[in-house]
């Protein structure tokens, strides 16, 4: 039993914000619908290379994007533009618990698919919409796409090398930060309207907003800017607040330092064979160590450098001072904690790879642990039983809807 067992949720999302929500659920034991287009589907479907490797060797047509967010998952596909498939989205409503959708502002009630007629059919229903800007204000109705979001929410600003270093300017992240989160804070908003619904006994529309998430997410340094009225700048891999909190280059390769306090800047000198440095008015205590910043990491980076890595991260891990390498994907997911933790699963069988490895979802519950019960679906793999376990649909029915191209 996952937490989660016995509701049902529908997903009309695509990409990646509403994908990873409903994933997440359905890791918690959901029954996760996704439906999907005919013939095209998640538009992640088809953004590869790379893809799944067959076992016999070569691509598949099943790219990686996609199955990144969508296991636990039924497929089932549906044209939702014709009046049959609108109505087949209708009546799947009726028997849910929840649905997720990322479409633009306005485009579900062109189809009759909004959260009044919705609710109206299923009041109990939980409707999560995710856009770039949320159903509200001046930019309700535009497009919004991660990268735009990282933009005009300040995380660029914030992120990459100072402009007076070579390569300095602003940087998005490494993977779509704003969609995953706001997948993630979807999840959160999701079971809080689970839970008011059973006081209540009615569900309520979430409406879920990259660009709300993003400035959410510069969290301390909004804050910062609002008590002071000074805007951050880029530091690149330095800390704006602490010292030592950066990245130090040993004989053989990089290592990440993060000194957070006194004592453990202390800690530091004495195991790194500089005590005097924690005795110097100007390294004793945080403020000065920012006062005096670039002398301070000029003594310590022409120490680090005469050991590698593995000495300093040795030596510094016995005096429980935060290190750690800087490691491309195969050595983190190969990391000894990394597999303590389970955080790669080995095996999971899938239509095309019985040998199917992903990516673990990091919650863990004592009593209701999430679970891996199906692998991301090939498109429309499941639109004939969903259809009849949840509608009665019966098979004469099907092959109608399907002769007219409402259904795959």
């Amino acid at each position: 039993m996952g937490a989660l067992t016995g509701y049902k949720v529908l997903d009309l999302s695509r990409v990646l914000a509403g994908p990873t929500c409903a994933q997440i659920l359905g890791d918690l034991g959901a029954d996760v619908i996704k439906v999907e287009r005919p013939r095209m589907g998640d538009d992640t479907r088809h953004w590869g290379p790379p893809y799944m490797q067959r076992p016999e060797g070569g691509d598949s047509n099943e790219a990686c994007y996609f199955q990144a967010a969508n296991r636990n998952k039924r497929s089932v596909a549906i044209d939702m533009a014709t009046p049959e498939g609108a109505d087949l989205v209708r009546e799947l409503v009726k028997e849910c618990d929840v649905l997720v959708e990322n479409f633009k502002t306005g485009s579900l009630e062109k189809l009759g698919l909004g959260y009044d007629t919705l609710s109206a059919i299923n009041p109990r229903l939980v409707h999560c919409s995710i856009t770039g800007y949320g159903h509200t204000g001046p930019r309700a109705h535009e497009p919004g796409y991660d990268f735009v979001i990282e933009g005009i929410g300040g995380f660029m600003s914030v992120t990459g090398e100072r402009d007076d270093r070579p390569g300095g300017g602003p940087q998005k992240a490494g993977v779509a930060i704003a969609d995953l989160m706001t997948g993630v804070y979807a999840v959160a908003a999701i079971e809080a309207a689970l839970l008011a619904r059973e006081k209540t006994g009615r569900g309520q529309h979430c409406d879920m907003a990259l660009l709300d998430v993003q400035i959410a997410m510069i969290a301390n340094l909004g804050q910062g800017y609002l008590a002071t009225g000074d805007i951050p700048q880029r530091m690149g891999n330095d800390h704006l607040n602490i010292v030592p909190y950066q990245v130090f280059s040993a004989k053989d390769k990089q290592f990440v330092l993060a000194c957070g306090n006194d004592s453990q800047f202390a800690a530091l000198s004495k195991a790194i064979g500089m005590p005097e440095l924690a005795a110097d008015p100007n390294y004793a205590t945080n403020p000065m160590r920012i006062k005096h910043r670039d002398e301070l990491l000029k003594i310590l980076a022409d120490r680090f450098s005469e050991e590698t890595a593995e000495h300093w991260s040795a030596l510094l891990v016995k005096s429980k001072i935060p290190v750690g390498p800087i490691n491309n994907f195969a050595e983190a997911l190969d990391d000894a904690q990394v597999k303590a933790r389970g955080m790669v699963v080995d095996r999971l069988a899938h239509p095309i790879n019985p040998d199917f490895r992903f990516i673990a979802d990091p919650i863990n519950l004592s009593d209701t642990a999430v679970e891996y019960r199906r692998p991301p679906p090939l498109l429309g793999q499941d639109t004939a039983s969903v259809l009849s376990e949840y509608l009665n649909i019966d098979a004469e029915r099907l092959a109608q809807l399907h002769g007219a191209g409402v259904i795959q």
